[in-house]
């Protein structure tokens, strides 16, 4: 099937223009990435000038700008400040490179392998490399990862010996996650762990696997993943499925030990709608999902909270549980910190703004501290509709609508809490608000160093063995000539 707008970019094109046209546009794709990071760049060195002093706070002013970033591109924080680095980098280690990708003839799978293996070198000669390396990337883009990051390694190794990269620990990068999966209702589990470990969890799995009877119709690997389900209850058994009556699995079925939280419509309980419900974390559960679930869980009923406020800071547990659900995440765009793992914020700071349902949402720690510290005529601001739309003006005076996820996805939890006639912010005369943000031991930037530092000294005593190992080996091989 054709689509009209297809047949009307590309009519009377041929193929010789088709190719062309790729050529073309991801040339301008390049150059519309450099010119987002340059811009990035450039914001911080605005930013790092007007707000030195905040280079120790806990939210230094890579996490400002970051904020900035998120907002306007709707990205994660550790996204945006990912961004800020890489600005960095082209701005102030690499601007020949960023020349050439402002071009659009290098891509950024190129430029980032760029930072990446330029990271260690020394402040003193990373221009001359800059320069070097601007001269050859464009010959460069053919190259496989493996082959460009030989080349650069190479170039690097000419100018500073010891700021070659060294491979990281395996070790150091051991993890779990557990993700949400394209799937509707599932998940995805991934991970890196110690061999004993992993053996270790690889028995649990097929033991539990192994307590169903003979006639349960999953299949060996589907019972390896619901045993992950068990384990995760501290169940001692894994529940057979055969549905016969004299199951010598049945019964046997441990009481759970955690407790999952899934949002539904009453009616798709009830089984007269199926519209799908709600797992934090997971996203959206069919509803026939939800019901299986139901039918052994305990139901408790949401609902918005009274109009009242209440007269001191702290909510009350049902209007923080309303709030959990009616947010889902923290509340600044692009930002999906889980809402447990988020502060309620007033809207309008306490006591000048009511402890009210339409005067709190959540933030996350480090976006909390944002609005609080980085506030004032020419911060961040925000306010708060009754539906639970968060207005964030930024120090550009751009404004960004965050609406509830949990009210997007059920709108009954974005009914209207009550319009509330509130103050206009402000910092009180003769508060010294910065004294009160938590602080750094020392600035990111030191952190870097100190990184950078302990992983030169590392390839400086690589270097040193091998140049050992070079010499005894032409200790021994080396025959002086017979005169």
């Amino acid at each position: 099937m054709r689509y009209g707008i297809v047949e009307h970019v590309f009519e009377g094109q041929s193929d010789w223009g088709l190719i062309e046209y790729m050529g073309e546009a991801t040339r301008y794709e390049s150059s519309a990435m450099a010119q987002r990071l340059l811009a990035v760049g450039e914001l911080y060195a605005r930013r790092a000038r007007e707000r030195a002093e905040c280079q120790l706070w806990a939210v230094d002013v890579t996490d400002a700008v970051a904020a900035e970033v998120s907002a306007v591109q709707n990205i994660s924080h550790a996204r945006a400040v990912a961004q800020v680095g890489y600005a960095r980098t082209l701005t102030e280690r690499l601007p020949a490179v960023a020349k050439v990708f402002l071009r659009g003839t290098i891509d950024d799978r190129m430029v980032s392998t760029l930072i990446t293996r330029t990271h260690n070198v020394d402040d003193e000669v990373i221009g001359a490399l800059d320069e070097a390396l601007a001269a050859r990337v464009e010959k460069w883009m053919k190259l496989s990862k493996p082959k460009l990051r030989d080349r650069i390694d190479k170039c690097v190794a000419q100018f500073d010996a010891a700021g070659v990269r060294i491979p990281a620990e395996v070790e150091e990068h051991r993890y779990v996650d557990v993700e949400p999966s394209r799937s509707v209702g599932l998940a995805f589990l991934t991970g890196h762990l110690r061999a004993a470990d992993g053996a270790a969890f690889d028995q649990r799995l097929a033991a539990l696997a192994a307590t169903v009877c003979d006639h349960d119709p999953r299949s060996e690997q589907q019972c390896r993943a619901d045993a992950c389900g068990a384990l995760g209850r501290n169940e001692a058994t894994l529940a057979c499925l055969c549905g016969r009556d004299d199951c010598p699995a049945a019964g046997r079925r441990a009481a759970a030990a955690v407790v999952i939280h899934v949002l539904a419509d009453q009616a798709t309980l009830d089984g007269h709608s199926d519209k799908p419900g709600y797992l934090k974390g997971f996203g959206i559960l069919p509803a026939e999902t939800v019901r299986d679930l139901a039918a052994t869980a305990t139901v408790k009923p949401l609902s918005v909270p009274n109009a009242e406020a209440v007269p001191g800071y702290r909510p009350a547990a049902t209007t923080q549980e309303f709030l959990r659900w009616r947010d889902l995440t923290c509340r600044w765009p692009g930002c999906d910190k889980p809402a447990e793992r988020c502060d309620i914020d007033h809207t309008v700071p306490w006591p000048a703004g009511p402890t009210h349902p339409s005067n709190l949402k959540h933030y996350c720690r480090t976006h909390h501290l944002i609005k609080t510290f980085y506030t004032g005529p020419n911060g961040w601001r925000d306010t708060q509709l009754p539906d639970g739309t968060v207005l964030l003006t930024a120090p550009t005076g751009h404004i960004y609508a965050s609406q509830p996820h949990g009210a997007a996805l059920f709108p009954p939890l974005g009914h209207s809490t009550g319009a509330l006639d509130l103050p206009a912010q402000m910092v009180e005369p003769g508060t010294d608000r910065c004294a009160m943000m938590p602080r750094r031991k020392q600035t990111r930037d030191q952190d870097r160093r100190d990184r950078i530092t302990a992983e030169r000294r590392q390839r400086n005593e690589i270097n040193a063995q091998q140049e050992r190992q070079h010499q005894a080996w032409l200790a021994t091989t080396y025959e002086p000539p017979p005169f």
